[in-house]
């Protein structure tokens, strides 16, 4: 299969390395030159990263299926991974289903309307797939469906992904989905009871890993995840379900201080 990946950034590069990890040829789009270089290098770097861990054979032979040329017209598959943004998202949508009159377009948005992202493209082709950070490692992805999708089209993304090795939940295109909407709550909680003083960030995710057998805290996922895109998510759940999701003070503080969470070295912990 040949597919297309919009967005070179975090999630844009894994997104890349499964799809080349799983043998389909992939073509990088970005905004510019430098950015798609960028990608190219942040794709390699994972790819390089699973051979040393002994769950890739060859990086090399892998990465030589990925390009940052021109969108093939005979792509199945574009999924774009741009910043939550609807207009941007149905821009590079828009132009990548006149280029690629066949393929299925999924958005990889964590929390925006997917019938409002398909409003004016051909909405029979657009759903979402919702992959987890890191995309190689995290087995989930959410396949959000719209009224106007196609369902043929849903079954064969699911089809793919079950391919990639991953579990697929089927999720109605509603405010947050599944995933987002109840980990936000369990976020923006976490982070209520450490501005009231109820207990350190350690412990809170401590609570939560062995009282819950979470993964990880809600603390420190909001670090990873990053807390400005938390903070955005969290303010459109407030406009489409009410204060129950209003971000706390404590969060718009740090996003205005500069304190992003891992990506920027300070967050609710150091890293």
């Amino acid at each position: 299969m040949k597919a297309v990946v919009i967005g070179g950034g975090t999630m844009g590069a894994g997104i890349v390395h499964v799809l080349l990890a799983h043998g389909h040829e992939v073509t990088l789009s970005e905004a510019d030159a430098d950015r798609a270089e960028q990608g190219r290098a942040a794709v390699r770097r994972s790819l390089e990263k699973a051979q040393e861990k002994g769950k890739l054979a060859d990086a090399d032979a892998v990465f030589a299926n990925l390009s940052t040329g021109e969108l093939p017209a005979d792509a199945e598959l574009v999924v774009e991974a741009v910043p939550e943004n609807v207009p941007l998202k149905q821009k590079v949508l828009g132009d990548a289903a006149q280029k690629c009159p066949n393929a299925i377009l999924a958005t990889n948005t964590s929390s925006l309307s997917i019938s409002e992202i398909a409003a004016g493209l051909p909405g029979e082709r657009v759903l979402g797939m919702h992959f987890f950070n890191p995309v190689p490692v995290q087995q989930l992805v959410e396949l959000v469906h719209h009224d106007g999708v196609d369902p043929a089209n849903v079954a064969k993304a699911r089809a793919w992904a079950e391919q990639w090795g991953k579990t697929v939940i089927e999720v109605r295109d509603a405010p947050g989905f599944a995933t987002s909407r109840l980990g936000v709550a369990v976020g923006m909680e976490a982070i209520r009871m450490l501005e009231e003083g109820v207990a350190s960030a350690a412990d809170i995710d401590t609570g939560m890993k062995l009282g819950y057998r979470w993964p990880m805290g809600p603390l420190e996922l909001t670090d990873l995840v990053g807390l400005d895109v938390r903070l955005a998510i969290a303010e459109h759940l407030a406009k489409q379900l009410g204060p129950r999701f209003d971000p706390p003070q404590l969060l718009r503080d740090k996003v205005a201080r500069g304190e992003l969470g891992k990506k920027s070295g300070q967050g609710f912990f150091a890293w």
